[in-house]
């Protein structure tokens, strides 16, 4: 099944698969098995970060992939993400040496800085991750992303990653990378979704050659949704569905694909892992998809014990 998905191009000589597999929930004693059997659905398109804490199951359910010849790790596209509290340069190079250790697969296809907002340093544990003071509050550093940045273009110079890129950023804090870049970010995983579909900052990074990653895609059902209107269980939606022979939720995902992102759904759920993935053999009328816009509403994300930082994002247009 695997051939039925089409790759994008980055620009940089690499290519990603339209479509992956997030692991963003996949806690300890769910990573191996749930990456298992989305490799042998034909997902070649596998995302995980530092703070899912989950590299290495996910690094371990590729190796016994490997292992077994189902896949080979150069049929493989695997992203991880810089969590915020190792903005300063200093803890960029250690901090992605711990994430490239725990997955253990010879290189990483995609680093991304998980967001344009800066944590304090506290170490480099699973514990560390969520800095506050005695109020509870988030303990913010403004260390500039730019300079992040520049230190994570070093780690492509080392060879253990291919490609570099962004999470979570709005179009002017890209476009202030981009002045400054010596490589080029090819990607932005970003929140998309009916209620979400952020047209406007798609387009912004169309136009500037970088890819679009998609989180969330249906929603975030399983959290507080902050008035972001669902598309799943729709009548209209089943509807488009029963004609293609889908279900809602892979009408979500053909849209999405449409839109000109690359979904990451995460189930844990053998058959909807299965189906996420078979969404390329069907195409969404015009008249279908501007009906899937019209649940364009909020965010599901918003951040919101980071809205008073320096760099939160999404206090711009788009």
């Amino acid at each position: 099944m695997s051939s039925a998905v089409p790759k994008v191009s980055l620009g940089n000589g690499f290519d990603i698969p339209a479509l992956g597999y997030g692991t963003y929930l996949a806690k300890e004693g769910q990573g191996i098995d749930l990456v298992k059997k989305a490799i042998d659905a034909g997902y070649r398109h596998i995302d995980t970060a530092f703070l899912y804490e989950n590299e290495v199951e996910v690094g371990q359910a590729i190796r016994d992939k490997i292992a077994e010849g189902v896949v080979k790790r150069e049929e493989l596209f695997v992203t991880s993400k810089l969590w915020n509290t190792f903005h300063r340069p200093e803890h960029v190079a250690a901090a992605f040496q711990r994430s490239f250790d725990m997955l253990d697969i010879g290189y990483i296809d995609l680093y991304l800085m998980h967001s344009p907002m800066g944590l304090q340093f506290q170490g480099y544990e699973f514990g560390d991750m969520q800095p506050k003071d005695a109020e509870g509050n988030s303990l913010f550093d403004e260390v500039d992303y730019v300079e992040t940045w520049k230190a994570m273009e070093k780690l492509v110079k080392s060879g253990k990653v291919r490609s570099i890129g962004l999470s979570n950023f709005n179009s002017e804090q890209i476009a202030r990378i981009l002045e400054v870049a010596t490589i080029k970010p090819v990607n932005n995983q970003i929140e998309v979704n009916p209620g979400c579909n952020q047209k406007r900052l798609i387009e912004f990074c169309r136009e500037r050659g970088i890819t679009v990653t998609a989180f969330g895609p249906m929603g975030r059902p399983h959290r507080a949704t902050y008035g972001n209107k669902s598309a799943l269980g729709d009548a209209k939606v089943l509807e488009i569905g029963q004609k293609y022979g889908k279900t809602d939720g892979q009408v979500i995902l053909r849209y999405l694909i449409q839109l000109g992102t690359i979904p990451i759904p995460y189930s844990t759920k053998e058959e909807r892992i299965k189906q996420n993935i078979d969404v390329f053999d069907f195409i969404l009328t015009d008249e279908e998809m501007n009906y899937m816009d019209t649940f364009q509403s909020e965010r599901t994300l918003p951040f919101p014990p980071l809205k008073k930082h320096k760099y939160y994002p999404f206090n711009a247009e788009f």
